[in-house]
C-alpha cells in the first residue's frame, strides 16, 4: 500500500501531460517508466530481474550464526583433572603447554589412547567425546578443551578494498567485514557482490551500507569471497541535443532522469523537448520510453529512475525509424564510451 498511493498519484499527473507517440516497436510511454521506476526502488535484485537475471530471495538461514568447528590442522589445548592421577594430569599439561594436540586426519592422539576422531565437532562435542573415551578406563576424570592455535577461516576481498582477507568465526557478519575492509565511500555497491561456493548470494550491499537494512547483514563463512566494484562499473549515457553529451557514473545503481539531464547541462536550444527517449537494454533491440519535458518537470524525480546501461537521447526531431536511428547514433555512442575514462556497461550489448 505504501507504493500504491504514490504510484496512483503519479499516474494521475501523467494523464494531464501530452506525449506524442514514437513510431516503432518496443516503445512505451512515461507511464511504463513510472511503473518500472517503482520496481527499481525495491533494490538491486529488482533491477537485475528487469534485466532478465533472476535470483532467489535471501533465506533466513543466511542470517544465522553457527558453531565454530574443529578443523584439520587446528591445535588444541587439552587438560585433565583427577583427584588421584596427578601423573596423567601433569603429563597432559606439559604436552598442552609445549606443542598442544594437533588435529590430524580429523583425530587427536592422546597418551596411551588410540586416535580419537573429533574433526567437525564443536569444542563441547569434542570435550564430551574425549571425556567418554577416558571414562571407559578411568573414573572421576574431567576433560577441558580449548584452542591453542587455529587454522583461520578467512574470507577473500577484491576490488576497492584495503584488506585482502579477514578471519571469521561463525559470528562475524557482512557489515563488520566491510568496515574492517575499509571500503571507500565512492565504491559501487550496486556492482559489488558476495560469492559462496562460487555462487552469487542475493545480498544487496547498497541496502545494507547506505540504508542500514540489517536483513542483508548475513553471517560470513570461511571461503566466502567479496568483490567491491569501482564507481565507473555502472553508468548511464546522455546524448543528442544536450549541452554536454556524456557518460555518468551511478554507483548506487539508480539516478533520476532529471538529474542525468542536469549533469549533461540540460536540453540544448536545438533539442525537441517533446521527444526525450530513454533507451534501455540491447541497443539493437531495446525497450524505449518516450517522454516530453512536462513529464520531467511535473513528476517526482524518484518516479523517473534510470538504471545502469540506460541511454538518454534528446532528439532534434522525432525518431520515425528505429533502424535508421541506430545507424546514425551508434558511432556517437561508441565514441563517447571510448572518450569517457574507464566507462563501462553503457548499454551497448551487441548480440
Amino acid at each position: 500500500m505504501k507504493v500504491l498511493f504514490p504510484l496512483l498519484t503519479v499516474l494521475i499527473l501523467l494523464s494531464g501531460c501530452t506525449n506524442p507517440p514514437l513510431i516503432g516497436e518496443g516503445v512505451y510511454g512515461a507511464e511504463e517508466l513510472v511503473i518500472d521506476s517503482f520496481k527499481v526502488q525495491e533494490g538491486k535484485f529488482a533491477i537485475l530481474e528487469m534485466e532478465g537475471r533472476e535470483f532467489p530471495p535471501l533465506e533466513d538461514a543466511f542470517l544465522c550464526e553457527y558453531d565454530d568447528r574443529v578443523l584439520e590442522g587446528d591445535v588444541l589445548q587439552i587438560t585433565l583433572y583427577h583427584p588421584l592421577r596427578q601423573d596423567l594430569v601433569e603429563a597432559m599439561e606439559k604436552i598442552s603447554q609445549k606443542r598442544g594436540f594437533i588435529v590430524c586426519q580429523g583425530a587427536v592422539q592422546l597418551p596411551d589412547m588410540p586416535p580419537i576422531q573429533i574433526g567437525g565437532m564443536t569444542l563441547d562435542e569434542a570435550r564430551e567425546t574425549l571425556q567418554n573415551a577416558y571414562g571407559q578406563s578411568i573414573d572421576e576424570l574431567e576433560v577441558f578443551v580449548s584452542y591453542k592455535e587455529r587454522v583461520q577461516r578467512k574470507i577473500e576481498l577484491m576490488g576497492m578494498v584495503s584488506v585482502p582477507n579477514i578471519p571469521v568465526d561463525g559470528k562475524t557478519r557482512l557489515f563488520e567485514v566491510l568496515s574492517l575492509a575499509r571500503v571507500p565511500t565512492n565504491a559501487n555497491l550496486f556492482k559489488s557482490y558476495v560469492l559462496r561456493n562460487n555462487m552469487i548470494l542475493p545480498v544487496d550491499l547498497d541496502k545494507l551500507v547506505k540504508q542500514g537494512d540489517m536483513s542483508q547483514n548475513i553471517v560470513m563463512h570461511g571461503g566466502d569471497k567479496i568483490y567491491i566494484g569501482e564507481p565507473q562499473a555502472s553508468t548511464v549515457m546522455v546524448i543528442g541535443e544536450v549541452v554536454k553529451p556524456s557518460v555518468f557514473e551511478i554507483p548506487n545503481g539508480t539516478v533520476p532522469l532529471s538529474q542525468a539531464l542536469a549533469r549533461a547541462g540540460g536540453v540544448a536550444t536545438t533539442g525537441d523537448k517533446s521527444y526525450i527517449q530513454v533507451i534501455r537494454g540491447n541497443v539493437l533491440n531495446p525497450k524505449i520510453y518516450s517522454l516530453n519535458w512536462e513529464h520531467i518537470v511535473r513528476l517526482r524525480s524518484d518516479s523517473l529512475l534510470l538504471i545502469p546501461g540506460d541511454i538518454i537521447y534528446v532528439a532534434a526531431r522525432p525518431i520515425t525509424e528505429w533502424n535508421r536511428f541506430v545507424n546514425d547514433v551508434l558511432p556517437t555512442i561508441v565514441g563517447i564510451e571510448l572518450i569517457s575514462s574507464g566507462a563501462k556497461n553503457v548499454g551497448i550489448t551487441l548480440p
